[in-house]
C-alpha cells in the first residue's frame, strides 16, 4: 500500500517544461507560416526560479517512505539491549532492595537553626520497687579527650542496649501525666496496645543496674498495684533523662522488637525525632489519635498484604489531612522507620503505597536513592501498571524531578526518571502525564542538565538520566498535545543543545534522534527544526562520526529527508553546507558496499533468508532514505542542476539499478528510478545523465519488463524526459518500447496516461516517427483518454493535443490522419474548449481558480489550433 500510495501521490514525468512554451508562442505564428511542432523551440527564453519550480510540477517530485521501524523492548530497563554503555559502566536496572537499605538518620529534616547548650546537668534516673534508687551521671570533663572517651562509652551504651531490646516503650494517652522525653538523644517512644475502645497500659517493671552493667529487665507479668506504684513514683516516669548530649549522638538510633511468634516480625519502635521542633497541643493530640493506631496496625507484619495495603491507605489519608507531608514535626523518623521495616516484604501493591507515603515525607541522601529505587522497581514490571493507574504515584515522581536537587541527587532522579519512563510505556499513564504538564517539566529538567557542562565531574552521570528523560519524551511525541507542547516549551533548540553537548554518546543522541525522526513527520515541528539553523551541521557530524552506527545514520537521513521535501530553503541550506554532498556519497558507499556482502553472503546459502524477508534489510533502509534524500535536494533548481552534473552520485545510482533487481528491494529500485528522473529534467554541462542516458535506458527496460506498476511508471517517467534525446528515441523504437507506450494509454489512469503520452509525444517530433502512432491504435487510444481525464486535467488533455498536433502536420486529409475518430475528435474538442461547460465552478475555490488557469494557459492555446487544423481539412472534403 505505501509504495502504491507512492506511485499516486507524486506527480509524474512529462516533457520539459519548454514543451507547454514552446505549443503556447506557435500559435502566436502567423498563419502563412509553416506550422512547427510543439516541441520545437527556436529562441528559448530565460526562466525565473519560480517558473520553473511551477512548470516542473508534473516532473519534479518529491519521495515518501516509512519512518524507520524501532522495536519495542521486551522488557523495562535503564538502558535497552542495544546500549553503547557497558554493565560495568551503567548503573544496573535490577538490584536487591531491603529496609537495610534506608537510613532512619538521613530522614531526619536537617533543623537551619544552631541550637545553643543546655544549662542542666545530664541526669540518668532509674527505680527499683521503693522508687528512691538514682544514678547522677558525672559531670563532663573538660579535657577533649576524655570528652571523646564519655562520647564513646555512651554510644557504646546505646548500642547494647538497643541491640538487647532493653525498652518496647508503651506510649501513654495524654491525659494522664506523663512527662515527656526532651533530650536530643533520640528518644524513646512507647509503643501502642490497642483494645476495643481506648489504648491500655501496657504492663513492664524495671530493675536498677546490676553488677555495673546497662541491663534493664523488661516484665510484661507486672502486678497492677505495682503499675500504679510505678505511675506515682517520681522517678518512675522514665527508665533514664539525658539533657544537652553532643550533636554526635543524634545519629544513634535504637529499635525495640518483641518476638510475638516464630514467624519474622518487628516491634513497632519508641523512637521520637530528636530534632528541635515546636509542636502544638493540638499536632500532638492527632499524632496520638490517628497516626499512632494506623502505625500500630503496620506493626503487625503478620497481617495478609490486603490489610497492610488498607493500613498505607489510611495512613496516607491521615498524614494529608493532618497537612504532615514534607513537614517537619517530631515524630517523623518514627514514622519512616516503621515503614522502612515493611519494605522486606515482597509485595509490589504494598511497595507502591509504602514508595507514595516516603515521597510524600520528602526524604532526602540515601533515602531518596533508595525508595526512587523502590518505585523504579514497581513500575519496571507491566503486570503493576494497573495498580499504579489507581494510585498517584506519578504525581510523587514528578514532584521529585520538579523540586530536587540535581547535581546532589542525580542518581536519585535517574532511578525516580526511569520509573516514569517505564510508566511512559502504557498508553493511559502516558495520557496522564501530558495531563498534569509533564512535558514542560521534563524540558526544564533538560535544560538543567544543558547546563552542566563536559569537563563537570557530574557530566557522565548526567548522561545517564538524559537517557531516560529522551526516552520519555519520545513516548510522549506520540500524543498530538504533547507534540503541541514540546514546540511551544521550545523543545527543538534544547534537543540540539543536548545533541550536540552529548555527542560522544551514542544512547543519548540515538534517542534524541528518534523524537526527531517521529516529529519530523509534523509541518509545524520540521518548520521549528528548519529554524534551527544549527541543525544541518550537527546532522552532518553525527553522520561524519557515527557512520557505522546504522539506527542513528537511518533516522538522521530520514529526518534530512522530511525537512527537505516541502522546504525549498531547508534544500539550499543543507546543500551549502560544507562537505554535506561528500558526506551522503561516503555514506552511500558505506552501505552500498554492506549490502552487496549482504547480497553475497545470502547468495550463497541459496537464497532462502531473502525470501523469508519482508522488510528493507538495515542497509537497504538507509540507502533507501539517502536516495529520497537525493531526490528531494534535487527539487531546487540550482541544487538539482549540480547534483545533475555530480558523476559521483549518478554514478551510484545507476550503481543501484544494475545490482538490485526490483524482487529484491522495491522501493530501492523505484526510489534510485525517481531520483534519476528527476535528475534528467536538467539539461546542464556535463550533465551525467546524458553522459549515461543509453546505459540508463538499458536498466529502465528491466524495469518495464518487471510485474511492479508503481516500477513501470516510474521507469516511464524516466523516458519521458530522456526521449528528448534522438538516440533514446531510436533505442525506444529498436526494442519496440513505443508498443508498451500505446498500450499504457489503457491504463485508466492519468499518472501512467500521462507518462506514456509525454514518451510519444516526445517521439512524434520526428517525422518518420510519426506513423508509428496508427500502430496498435494509438489515435483512438489518446482521444479516449482526452474523453476520459480531459475535464478532470487540463495539463493532461493539453499534452495530448500536442501529441496530436506534432502527428497531424502537413496533413492533406483528417480522415485518412484520424480515421474514424475525426468526428468523435471534432465533438469532443468544441466541447472542451466550452468554458461554461469544461469548467466546474462548484469546486473549492482555489482549487477552481487554479482550474481555469490551466484550461486558459495551457490547454485552450493548443486545443484551439488543434480543432482549427482539423476543421479546416475536413470541411474542404465535404
Amino acid at each position: 500500500m505505501r509504495l502504491q500510495a507512492l506511485g499516486r501521490a507524486g506527480a509524474v514525468a512529462s516533457p520539459p517544461s519548454p514543451a507547454a512554451g514552446r505549443g503556447m508562442q506557435a500559435s502566436k505564428k502567423k498563419s502563412t507560416e509553416k506550422p512547427e511542432p510543439f516541441y520545437r523551440l527556436s529562441m528559448p527564453k530565460q526562466k525565473t526560479s519560480s517558473e520553473i519550480i511551477n512548470e516542473a510540477r508534473n516532473v519534479l517530485r518529491t519521495l515518501r517512505t516509512q519512518r524507520p521501524f524501532t522495536p519495542t523492548e521486551d522488557q523495562r530497563k535503564l538502558f535497552g539491549s542495544g546500549s553503547s554503555r557497558t554493565l560495568e559502566n551503567r548503573p544496573p536496572s535490577v538490584f536487591s532492595l531491603h529496609a537495610s537499605s534506608f537510613d532512619l538518620a538521613e530522614s531526619r529534616p536537617v533543623s537551619g537553626i544552631r541550637l545553643s547548650p543546655l544549662d542542666h546537668k545530664p541526669k540518668l534516673l532509674t527505680f527499683a520497687k521503693d522508687g528512691n534508687s538514682s544514678i547522677s551521671l558525672p559531670k563532663p570533663p573538660v579535657d577533649p579527650e576524655e570528652v571523646r572517651k564519655v562520647s564513646s562509652a555512651r554510644a557504646d551504651f546505646f548500642r547494647r542496649t538497643s541491640q538487647e531490646n532493653f525498652l518496647p516503650a508503651k506510649m501513654f494517652p495524654p491525659d494522664q501525666n506523663e512527662e515527656k522525653l526532651d533530650s536530643e538523644e533520640p528518644a524513646m517512644m512507647n509503643s501502642l496496645c490497642r483494645s476495643n475502645e481506648n489504648c491500655l497500659a501496657e504492663q513492664r517493671a524495671y530493675t536498677p543496674f546490676n553488677n555495673g552493667k546497662s541491663q534493664l529487665i523488661y516484665n510484661e507479668r507486672i502486678s497492677k498495684s505495682e503499675r500504679e506504684d510505678i505511675l506515682k513514683g517520681t522517678a518512675g516516669k522514665f527508665l533514664f533523662q539525658l539533657r544537652g548530649e553532643s550533636d554526635q549522638m543524634k545519629k544513634l538510633g535504637t529499635s525495640s522488637s518483641c518476638p510475638r511468634s516464630m514467624s519474622w516480625k518487628r516491634g513497632l519502635t519508641g523512637l521520637e525525632d530528636d530534632t528541635r521542633v515546636n509542636e502544638s497541643e493540638e499536632e500532638e493530640n492527632f499524632w496520638h489519635i490517628k497516626i499512632l493506631p494506623i502505625l500500630r496496625e503496620l506493626e503487625n507484619v503478620e497481617d495478609n498484604i490486603e490489610n497492610l495495603c488498607l493500613a498505607c491507605t489510611k495512613l496516607h489519608q491521615a498524614l494529608n489531612e493532618g497537612n504532615m507531608f514534607g513537614k517537619r514535626f517530631k515524630r517523623k523518623s518514627v514514622l519512616l522507620k516503621t515503614l522502612y521495616k515493611l519494605v522486606d516484604i515482597d509485595s509490589d501493591p504494598l511497595c507502591l503505597k509504602l514508595a507514595k507515603i516516603i515521597l510524600s515525607m520528602k526524604v532526602n541522601g540515601k533515602n531518596l536513592l533508595s525508595v526512587c529505587k523502590l518505585a523504579f522497581k514497581i513500575c519496571r514490571n507491566k503486570k503493576n501498571d494497573y495498580i499504579i493507574q489507581n494510585d498517584r504515584l506519578l504525581d510523587c515522581l514528578l514532584e521529585v524531578l520538579r523540586t530536587e536537587d540535581l547535581q546532589k541527587n542525580n542518581e536519585a532522579l535517574l532511578y525516580c526518571m526511569g520509573a516514569v519512563k517505564c510508566m511512559s510505556g502504557n498508553a493511559v499513564l502516558l495520557n496522564e502525564m501530558v495531563n498534569k504538564r509533564a512535558v514542560e517539566m521534563l524540558l526544564q529538567l533538560m535544560k538543567q542538565i544543558n547546563s552542566i557542562r563536559e569537563n563537570d565531574t557530574h557530566f557522565s552521570n548526567l548522561g545517564h538520566l538524559l537517557v531516560q528523560l529522551t526516552a520519555t519524551l519520545r513516548n510522549l511525541a506520540d500524543l498530538p498535545q504533547a507534540r503541541c507542547q514540546l514546540i511551544c516549551n521550545g523543545a527543538v533548540p534544547e534537543l540540539c543543545v543536548a545533541l550536540e553537548q552529548h555527542m560522544n554518546d551514542t544512547d543519548v543522541c540515538t534517542r534524541i534522534v528518534r523524537i526527531f525522526s517521529k516529529l519530523s513527520s509534523y509541518n509545524d515541528f520540521c518548520t521549528a527544526l528548519a529554524d534551527c539553523s544549527r541543525c544541518y551541521i550537527l546532522f552532518l557530524a553525527l553522520l561524519n562520526k557515527h557512520r557505522k552506527k546504522q539506527d542513528l545514520v537511518v533516522r538522521i537521513v530520514f529526518i534530512l529527508g522530511n525537512l527537505t521535501a516541502k522546504n525549498n530553503q531547508a534544500r539550499e541550506q543543507f546543500f551549502e553546507e560544507k562537505g554535506s554532498v561528500n558526506t551522503l556519497i561516503t555514506l552511500f558507499q558505506t552501505y552500498h558496499k554492506l549490502d552487496l556482502n549482504a547480497e553475497k553472503w545470502n547468495h550463497e546459502r541459496g537464497g532462502e533468508e531473502k525470501k523469508n524477508q519482508k522488510h528493507p534489510s538495515e542497509a537497504e533502509d538507509v540507502l533507501i532514505k539517502l536516495i529520497r534524500l537525493l531526490a528531494n535536494l534535487s527539487i531546487h533548481p540550482s541544487v538539482g542542476a549540480a547534483l545533475a552534473a555530480a558523476h559521483h552520485v549518478v554514478e551510484l545510482l545507476v550503481t543501484v539499478l544494475e545490482y538490485k533487481s526490483i524482487d529484491d528491494c522495491e522501493e530501492l529500485v523505484i526510489n534510485a528510478t525517481a531520483t534519476v528522473n528527476n535528475l534528467s529534467y536538467y539539461k546542464v554541462r556535463s550533465s551525467a545523465i546524458e553522459d549515461k542516458k543509453l546505459h540508463i535506458a538499458e536498466m529502465l527496460l528491466k524495469l518495464l519488463m518487471s510485474n511492479s506498476m508503481d516500477g513501470v511508471v516510474e521507469a516511464v517517467r524516466v523516458f519521458g524526459n530522456l526521449s528528448q534525446y534522438h538516440e533514446i528515441c531510436d533505442f525506444i523504437i529498436k526494442k519496440k518500447i513505443y508498443k508498451f507506450m500505446i498500450a499504457l494509454l489503457d491504463a485508466k489512469n492519468q499518472d501512467v496516461c500521462f507518462s506514456a503520452c509525454g514518451v510519444l509525444l516526445n517521439l512524434t517530433v520526428d517525422k518518420n516517427k510519426r506513423v508509428l502512432l496508427k500502430e496498435e491504435g494509438g489515435i483512438g487510444k489518446l482521444v479516449d483518454c482526452l474523453q476520459d481525464f480531459g475535464p478532470a486535467d487540463w495539463q493532461l488533455a493539453c499534452l495530448i493535443c500536442k501529441t496530436l498536433w506534432n502527428y497531424s502536420e502537413n496533413i492533406t486529409s483528417s480522415v485518412s490522419c484520424f480515421g474514424e475518430d475525426t468526428d468523435t475528435l471534432l465533438v469532443l474538442l468544441t466541447s472542451l474548449l466550452d468554458a461554461e461547460l469544461s469548467l466546474d465552478y462548484s469546486r473549492d475555490r482555489d482549487m477552481g481558480d487554479q482550474h481555469k488557469i490551466y484550461w486558459e494557459t495551457e490547454f485552450k492555446p493548443v486545443a484551439e489550433k488543434l480543432l482549427d487544423r482539423i476543421q479546416s481539412l475536413h470541411s474542404s472534403q465535404l
